[in-house]
């Protein structure tokens, strides 16, 4: 028996889909975009919720709390007038009279003066060192002798002349001027005068050096140093101690060539009058309120290798204090190189505002309270000394000046005074306490 297939179907072949029953593809991507559709819904409705609830919350709202203030300022009134202003500058103590004693003869010393000593005080005149005078004493007797003798000579030659001139006279005849004065024996005459004048000169020259044995201060002096004791063979120019004069010091100060005219120094000539006052102190050695008086007598004209400076020098007298003063207080005395501090009294600036240095601000501008109101105004200085500006134009008697350090410098800032701080600070305390009772009311506003 044959088996009979239908002709309609065919060997290993699949029945055809239905059309109509959705695949499992479609399936699967229909319930992932329902997925994610309800989680953005999910997530703006959470964001609409938070968004209500910050928008409904009540806030305090704080109306006052930064409130701008006009700023506490002190001042100080200014005026016009003359002044001397005060330079301070460094200067250096140097003598006046500085000598390094040399004797002009030489030998052994045998004598010194008990105040031949570094630290000594000799006056004008006064022996220092003798040296041993025997050999000058040889000298002086045998050039004495050696006079002696010219003088003979002269005498036998002036015989000789006027013998000659009788003779002369007897052969009564006229000779020509050179062979007359040969016939007189003029020049033998004049030799004979010659040979005197050089014994009179050896004879003041040996008693020249037999005082030079005896050296002498040349003026009162303190004694720095001494290079000689008894015993010790000098020779001319060695030498044998160096001496400062006692009367004055010199100090010398360094100024730049801007402070060089403000102040004044001594004329020449006995009725000019004298220099700028000055004040020498040093601050490290001296009590707090000592200082030396002096002025300036000179400027020397040249200006210092290094430093580009002009220098000057002020004369202080009685350095070493060894006077007695009117007022009775005690001097302190100078010292040679000692590093002092000058104050100089400057000549007189007219018709000027004194102002402290502190005051004056950058580029030469100060801050001056008008009206409450903060103005920074340009200023010019004529001079500035170590603690005051003196300025010529930009302000008037009775101005105020601000003294206080601002932070923030503004043309126009609003200032107040120390006076004024009590009645702003309770205008400010009003003003917050009614700050404060608003903040309350709109809070209690947003709780309802």
């Amino acid at each position: 028996m044959s088996d009979i297939q239908p002709q309609d179907m065919q060997p290993d072949q699949e029945p055809a889909p239905d059309a109509t029953a959705p695949s499992e593809k479609e399936h699967k991507s229909g319930s992932w975009k329902l997925t994610l559709l309800i989680c953005v819904v999910i997530l703006a409705a959470a964001g609409g919720i938070v968004a209500l609830t910050f928008s409904t919350e009540p806030t305090a709202q704080k109306s006052g709390a930064t409130k701008k203030t006009a700023m506490l300022v002190e001042v100080t009134s200014v005026e016009r007038g003359d002044y001397r202003p005060e330079i301070v500058a460094q200067g250096t103590v140097e003598p006046a009279q500085d000598v390094v004693l040399r004797p002009q003869v030489g030998g052994r010393i045998t004598e010194l003066a008990p105040a031949f000593t570094p630290g000594g005080y000799v006056a004008q005149g006064d022996l220092l060192v003798r040296i041993e005078p025997a050999d000058f004493r040889h000298v002086l007797a045998q050039r004495k002798s050696d006079l002696r003798q010219a003088l003979s000579e002269l005498a036998v030659e002036k015989g000789r002349t006027e013998a000659a001139k009788v003779e002369y006279d007897y052969i009564d005849e006229e000779l020509e001027p050179e062979n007359e004065a040969l016939v007189l024996r003029k020049p033998q005459l004049e030799a004979a005068k010659e040979r005197v004048s050089a014994a009179r000169a050896a004879v003041e020259q040996a008693e020249l050096d037999l005082r030079r044995t005896s050296v002498e201060a040349p003026f009162d002096a303190h004694i720095i140093r001494r290079d000689a004791n008894v015993g010790s063979q000098v020779s001319p120019n060695e030498s044998i101690g160096r001496l400062v004069g006692v009367d004055e010091y010199w100090v010398g100060v360094e100024l730049p060539l801007s402070k060089l005219r403000w102040v004044e120094v001594a004329r020449n000539g006995e009725d000019s009058p004298e220099g700028s006052k000055v004040r020498v102190r040093n601050r490290q050695a001296w009590p707090k309120d000592a200082f030396r008086t002096g002025h300036l007598f000179r400027t020397v004209g040249a200006l210092d290798a290094q430093t580009r400076m002009a220098r000057v020098l002020a004369t202080i007298p009685d350095p070493l204090a060894r006077q007695s003063t009117d007022d009775g207080q005690p001097k302190q005395p100078l010292m040679i190189g000692e590093f002092v501090e000058v104050t100089i009294e400057g000549k007189p600036v007219d018709n000027v505002v004194r102002l402290d240095r502190d005051y004056v601000r950058a580029n030469d501008t100060v801050w001056v309270m008008k009206d409450g109101k903060l103005e920074v105004r340009p200023v010019d200085i004529a001079v500035r000394d170590a603690q005051y500006a003196y300025i010529t134009d930009g302000l008037d008697d009775g101005e105020q000046v601000v003294t206080t350090n601002l932070s923030t410098v503004v043309d126009g800032s609003p200032l107040r005074l120390d006076g004024a701080e009590h009645n702003n600070a309770e205008q400010d305390g009003a003003e917050q306490d009614g700050a404060e009772q608003e903040d309350a009311e709109q809070e209690g506003a947003g709780d309802e």
